[in-house]
């Protein structure tokens, strides 16, 4: 204590005599000043050849515990510019991107292998996957997010898959398809069935679970597939976006509207295209890159936080009437529930319907079901000849049956 005290209250002469060298020595009197001045100016040398050594000491010591930090720190100074419109333009799927790379050694997440493990890095790998994947045009792209527990044998995914292969002039659309896996399970399942695969986790957040309709983990889940759609828009790619529970039994792209830069699927049709009281569905939607939609996307991401709990589509729906869309010259086309239906609202004509959504349908079994026998319903009709004898025998669907 006593010791301790001294050197804290300056107590201690020679630490005294110190002070009066740094100052100059002013009590001591003009015989000694040469000495003084001396003395004076070795002290400051010596004193700030210490800071010196401590400061390179510390340094090192910093730089050995956190060598990552200290280069990815430097690199990002280094390239100046090009990182700062990278941080405006990229948003947060390039924060959550770093958040990523930082819990990388998380026991929930871990990153599949060749998965994006920096933000360029991320940028570059989705550029790949989505030039391989792109249609004859070389920036058209068909996208669907999974998980592990739609992924399992026989589950959804299977489901859609089996769609593309049964339906009508839909066979050669699979190859365009790119598989957004939201956790390491779901990647190494669209690994096995040789698709373009991409993997997009989330740090803190476990996809790999089914995600409740409304939950945290449903809700998060939702928001984080708007930023990443509006990503491959600001790269160049138009972009049909499906769930994994759309069954695709037409060629939809010779129903879209020539004029529309976002278009989309509903739960219910009022019969007009471009009528704002539609009920859309964020299921399945064709999305032009543009600078409208750009904005939109952004827009609409932006809705998480004004309309909090809300899903997308609640927001969507909110945000439709606000005058920024017509402001920004963004055009909307609802898509007829007569060819792009649902467990909502089922396509009546079987010789009409593009795609079949298990929507209004809660939980994966139910979902599974319905979806089955909407591939059975599918089989028989295309089983018959075609013309009159295939529609007036399988006019429409037998679902939904347990959904709805």
């Amino acid at each position: 204590m006593d010791s301790g005290a001294g050197r804290g209250g300056g107590s201690n002469p020679k630490d005294d005599d110190s002070f009066q060298l740094e100052s100059g020595g002013y009590h001591h009197d003009s015989s000694n000043h040469h000495h003084q001045g001396y003395f004076s100016g070795a002290a400051v040398r010596m004193t700030l050849a210490v800071f010196v050594v401590v400061g390179v000491t510390c340094l090192a010591l910093n730089q050995s515990a956190y060598p990552t930090q200290f280069f990815q720190r430097s690199n990002s100074f280094a390239s100046g510019p090009k990182n700062l419109s990278c941080s405006l333009s990229c948003g947060t799927v390039n924060q959550t991107a770093v958040i990523m790379q930082h819990n990388v050694s998380s026991p929930i997440f871990h990153q599949p292998p060749n998965s994006p493990a920096k933000d360029d890095e991320e940028e570059n790998n989705l550029e790949k996957t989505l030039e391989r994947a792109a249609m004859a045009d070389k920036k058209t792209v068909i996208i669907t997010t999974l998980n592990a527990a739609w992924t399992e044998p026989n589950s959804i995914f299977d489901l859609f898959l089996e769609s593309f292969r049964i339906g009508n002039q839909t066979q050669n659309l699979l190859k365009h398809v790119v598989v957004v896996a939201l956790d390491h399970k779901a990647y190494s399942r669209c690994l096995q069935v040789h698709l373009h695969c991409y993997a997009l986790t989330t740090a803190g957040v476990d996809f790999s679970g089914e995600a409740f309709f409304m939950s945290q983990d449903y809700l998060k889940m939702m928001w984080r597939r708007i930023d990443f759609l509006r990503t491959v828009l600001e790269m160049g790619y138009d972009f049909v976006f499906t769930d994994a529970d759309v069954m695709w039994l037409r060629d939809p792209f010779q129903r879209f509207y020539r004029d529309g830069d976002f278009q989309i699927a509903c739960d219910h049709y009022w019969y007009n295209s471009t009528d704002l009281n539609n009920s859309p569905n964020g299921g399945f939607n064709y999305v032009k890159s543009n600078n409208r939609t750009i904005q939109f996307y952004k827009f609409w991401y932006a809705g998480k936080d004004y309309f909090p709990g809300k899903h997308d589509q609640d927001v969507l729906n909110m945000i439709k009437f606000d005058p920024f869309i017509p402001g920004i010259g963004l055009e909307i086309r609802f898509l007829d529930t007569a060819y792009f239906g649902g467990f909502c609202e089922p396509s009546k004509d079987l010789d009409l319907v593009i795609t079949m959504h298990a929507n209004c349908c809660i939980g994966l079994e139910n979902k599974i079901h319905d979806i089955k026998m909407v591939i059975e319903d599918w089989r028989k009709y295309m089983s018959l000849p075609s013309g009159s004898e295939r529609n007036l025998s399988t006019r429409s669907w037998t679902v939904p049956r347990i959904c709805g």
